[in-house]
């Protein structure tokens, strides 16, 4: 005889706790609701208005812009004009911060992966006070502005820091990297490591013992283990630090700003030199755009993985 195990007063609590869940429904959206709508008005609202300007709506909230702008293009037709669209990427110039912008961008983002997960790897497998010295050091720019930072960068490598000093002292002639795509590169680096570091750590401290243990035994190396089983297991806390990292460095001012080089330099800078300097601000708002398409595609990429992983799991 089949016996029914959920005894009555199970399903009344049950019930009671649906009933409980329900009412607190609408009190949880609404707490949710004044940051949503602190982000829609002060972030949506001014992009969408952007947006509509770079396609030549000049009217309304952004009829003063238009007005003092340089090279304003206006609305022909009742979507708009690609114009300004073909202002800029008909512009030599603009190609040549495009290039510097994604060439910065993914050298740094693969050094800092490569870093991290050196460090990273090292922390986990061998661990000792070289490993916790190397762990604490790469976090230490986490705690230094990155206006410091890049200056302190900046006269390191300059003509008269401390490099060449070192090589004029062997009668050598060392390197001059400031100003130089070198030097946002090395910025890049330092500002984006901590954050690197931490995510791909804890996702190798996250892999259970028996697994690296069991491997050791069956007469696996450092490599084999770190290419079979640690990597696999904690790709997404890599693809986590590798997207933001790409995110972080294709937006940057600070460092490309103080570090790099008047001409070519990175879209962060070129877009803030046609809003201020040159007062053409439509043109401006569409080399944000691009940036914001580029990180958008990046983005994308950690969707995918930890959609990837959702499904592995069978949450989806």
């Amino acid at each position: 005889m089949v016996v029914n195990a959920a005894a009555p007063g199970s399903s009344v609590r049950r019930s009671r706790g649906a009933r409980r869940a329900s009412r607190l429904s609408p009190l949880g959206f609404v707490m949710a609701l004044p940051p949503i709508l602190l982000v829609l008005l002060f972030v949506g609202f001014p992009v969408v208005l952007a947006l509509g300007f770079s396609l030549g709506f000049t009217g309304g909230l952004n009829s003063i812009v238009a007005m003092i702008g340089l090279n304003v293009h206006h609305a022909e037709n009742w979507w708009g004009t690609f114009a300004a669209y073909a202002d800029v990427f008909s512009n030599a110039q603009f190609l040549q911060d495009l290039l510097v912008t994604v060439v910065v961008t993914v050298v740094s983002a693969v050094v800092v992966l490569f870093m991290a997960m050196g460090i990273g790897l090292y922390l986990r497998m061998r661990g000792g006070w070289l490993a916790n010295l190397l762990s604490g050091l790469a976090v230490v720019p986490l705690f230094i502005p990155v206006v410091i930072a890049s200056w302190a960068i900046l006269t390191f490598y300059s003509g008269d820091g401390f490099v060449r000093s070192v090589f004029a002292l062997v009668g050598l002639q060392g390197p001059t990297w400031g100003y130089t795509v070198i030097a946002i590169v090395i910025g890049s680096v330092w500002t984006s490591l901590p954050f690197a570091v931490l995510m791909v750590a804890s996702g190798f401290q996250a892999i259970p013992d028996a697994m690296i243990e069991a491997a050791r035994d069956a007469g696996a190396g450092f490599v084999r283990i770190a290419y079979s089983i640690m990597m696999p297991m904690a790709f997404i806390p890599i693809v986590i630090a590798g997207t933001f990292t790409a995110i972080g460095v294709i937006g940057s001012f600070t460092v490309p700003y103080f570090t790099g080089p008047n001409s070519p330099t990175m879209l962060g800078v070129t877009l803030t030199n046609y809003f201020t300097s040159y007062n053409e601000p439509q043109q401006s708002i569409v080399m944000a755009f691009t940036i914001f398409i580029a990180a958008g595609a990046i983005g994308a990429f950690y969707v995918w993985a930890n959609f990837r992983s959702a499904k592995e799991q069978g949450r989806v």
